[in-house]
């Protein structure tokens, strides 16, 4: 029997009165911001923040609040390994994009070095380490010169396609602070690319299924490469892991003209638009890519893929037992003797948000005990009742309503199937979750969701045809502040900003503090990242669409400034900010700027910015920066 997921906006409309909500900006930021309950009427500003707040604008350029330096670290294309070919953007290949930085930068996470284990302690001083970057697609049209004979499209020769391989994945380089700057040191041993042809092996419940084999890979296990690697997460065990996102944009194909065994892909296929998204030409030269040669590849993608930085000959594992859908992150919880949680969403409209939670617990004390953990446990995906409580739905092969009646022969169907299952069991369809986050001071746990402009209804918290602004749900698991049981079955949830235009039209302006300032307001967002002190650091991706450039804010989640939210960096026009990442002792933040330059009409020849070397010979890159405040203070103090 089939139940009908409901929309996250019919939830909020049944939980606040519509008149209350829209009463205005004053009440709502009390009701839905404040949400402690103190200072709500004073205008004096008590944050920890201690920067003063850069104001909106657009330009070519980055900036950040004064008092900081923002370095460029490392950009699309530069050398990693020493002999590494010098950047051409005019003779691009697969064999010198392999020893380069990745296109596209996004999820950052720091690793530490200096000892003998993975130790992510405050007390490290945070000036040597491993930094483990994604990078999610390519820009064609930005990342390739037109072909002037034009009898081709941009981005479609063999060189081409094989520069754009390698030029997605995953790059692990070894950075040192030395004199107040970040360098990346090129002899080191820890160096890696990964790209969509290195070479990985499928775990958990649904490795060796008859629908992840291959005409290459009849074991079912073993799968080349990884792309579309948007966010992810660190482990306390010492590895990464990388969320892979929009993968459908590769592969090539009618799901209609499947036949035969392989016809029962074909709804798999349309739930994903596979066939009706292509992006890349990945496919005029490997067939893995068109679904009407190899149907059951796209079934090995859209994993959450787990990678040990400190052992660049380790096999990165795709670990099924997370299931399969569009990841945008993995947000780990572990403490010693509990089950390890990890919570991730599926970044899609009227998508959903999940929550693994492991068989055995996490042993701090044995590393390498840990390093199969999440091969095995159970996953829940996410019901959001409309009287500010929740409950995490199982999704367990033969417990109804996932059996063979509705189509699953096993939990590997469940975990392939995941949208569907998620729909059967009734869980709440959000407004395209992204990047999901656990504050380490509170142990609460933020959910960005970025937009949903497919929204009809209004509703309390949602008051707006067309959701184009998005807003941060704070999800409460049981327990107090510092002690939340993440692995229960039932949580608690609240509206903790919508963004937009506080000034706007009642039925679109965003909520926040009552007090937000000119600049505080955001919309779209995308990534979260916390720092040591349990700040919310909010990265945009469609402020653009505004007039405004996509960056950072921060802000308090708890106290009288809770939901102030303070601008903090600005991206080049037609930058999104990604991958916001502390080092342990909170001296230095990392971040990426992804796609600089993209908006209408933008191309390699012709771009929006030149940024970060504005040299017209030379493209614009996304780069990682690094941010340290000038008096090599705390940032954000």
């Amino acid at each position: 029997m089939k139940k009908t997921s409901d929309t996250f906006a019919d939830i909020l409309a049944s939980r606040t009165n519509r008149r209350t909500v829209l009463a205005g900006a004053g009440s709502l930021a009390v009701t839905f911001a404040a949400g402690c309950g103190s200072g709500g009427s004073r205008s004096e500003d008590r944050s920890s923040l201690g920067f003063a707040a850069i104001p909106h604008g657009l330009d070519d350029t980055h900036h950040v609040a004064d008092g900081y330096a923002a370095d460029i670290l490392v950009s699309w294309g530069e050398p990693i390994f020493p002999g590494g070919s010098s950047f051409d953007p005019y003779a691009q290949n697969g064999r010198a994009q392999q020893q380069q930085f990745g296109a596209n930068n996004d999820y950052i996470a720091y690793f530490p070095l200096g000892s003998d284990t993975f130790s992510a302690d405050v007390s490290n001083p945070g000036d040597h380490g491993l930094l483990c970057v994604n990078h999610e697609h390519i820009n064609i049209e930005m990342m390739f010169p037109s072909n002037s004979r034009e009898t081709t499209p941009r981005g479609s020769s063999r060189a081409e396609v094989e520069a754009a391989m390698a030029a997605v994945g995953h790059s692990i380089i070894e950075v040192r602070r030395v004199n107040g700057r970040w360098r990346v040191e090129k002899e080191s041993a820890y160096t890696r690319r990964i790209t969509a042809t290195t070479p990985m092996v499928l775990t958990g419940p649904a490795a060796g299924d008859v629908r992840l084999q291959t005409p290459a890979d009849p074991t079912g296990t073993r799968v080349l490469g990884t792309f579309a690697n948007c966010s992810g997460g660190v482990t306390p065990w010492g590895t990464i892991l990388t969320a892979e996102e929009n993968f459908r944009e590769i592969f090539a194909g009618n799901p209609d003209a499947l036949s035969g065994s392989a016809a029962g892909e074909a709804e798999n296929h349309r739930r994903f638009e596979i066939g009706s998204s292509l992006e890349q030409f990945w496919h005029l030269f490997d067939d893995r890519f068109n679904i009407e040669v190899s149907p059951t590849e796209p079934n090995r993608f859209g994993w959450i893929v787990e990678i040990d930085p400190y052992d660049p000959r380790s096999t990165p594992r795709k670990r099924t037992a997370l299931g399969r859908c569009q990841h945008e992150n993995a947000a780990v919880a572990a403490e010693h003797d509990k089950f390890v949680v990890v919570y991730s969403g599926d970044d899609k409209r009227h998508e959903c948000v999940y929550k693994f939670v492991s068989e055995s617990r996490y042993d701090a004390s044995d590393i390498e005990n840990n390093r199969n953990i999440l091969d095995a446990g159970t996953l829940y995906v996410a019901r959001f009742n409309d009287d500010g409580t929740g409950a995490w739905l199982p999704l367990v092969y033969g417990e109804e309503p996932l059996v063979p009646e509705n189509g699953f022969r096993s939990q590997a169907d469940v975990l392939i199937d995941l949208r569907l299952a998620a729909s059967l069991v009734g869980a709440t369809r959000m407004d395209r979750p992204e990047d999901i986050e656990i504050s380490p001071v509170t142990g609460r746990t933020y959910i960005a969701l970025t937009k949903n402009d497919d929204r009809e209804a209004t509703d309390a918290a949602n008051p707006r045809v067309g959701n184009l602004w998005g807003h941060i749900l704070e999800l409460i698991p049981p327990g107090s502040d510092g002690d939340r049981d993440h692995a229960a079955r039932d949580f608690e949830w609240e509206v903790f900003a919508l963004a937009g235009d506080p000034a706007s039209d009642p039925e679109v302006r965003g909520v926040y503090h009552e007090h937000i300032s000119d600049s505080g307001w955001l919309c779209n967002p995308d990534n979260l990242a916390f720092d040591p002190q349990g700040r919310l650091w909010v990265a945009t991706d469609g402020f653009n669409d505004f007039g405004v450039h996509d960056g950072l804010w921060a802000t308090e989640t708890v106290g009288p400034d809770r939901a102030r939210f303070r601008h903090f960096f600005g991206c080049p026009n037609g930058g999104e900010l990604c991958g916001p990442a502390f080092t342990p002792d909170g001296r230095t933040l990392f971040v990426a700027v992804q796609h600089p330059g993209r908006s209408d009409g933008s191309t390699f020849e012709h771009p929006a910015t030149r940024w970060p070397d504005f040299d017209p010979r030379i493209p614009p890159r996304s780069s990682v920066v690094a941010i340290t405040k000038n008096d090599d203070g705390e940032i954000g103090s």
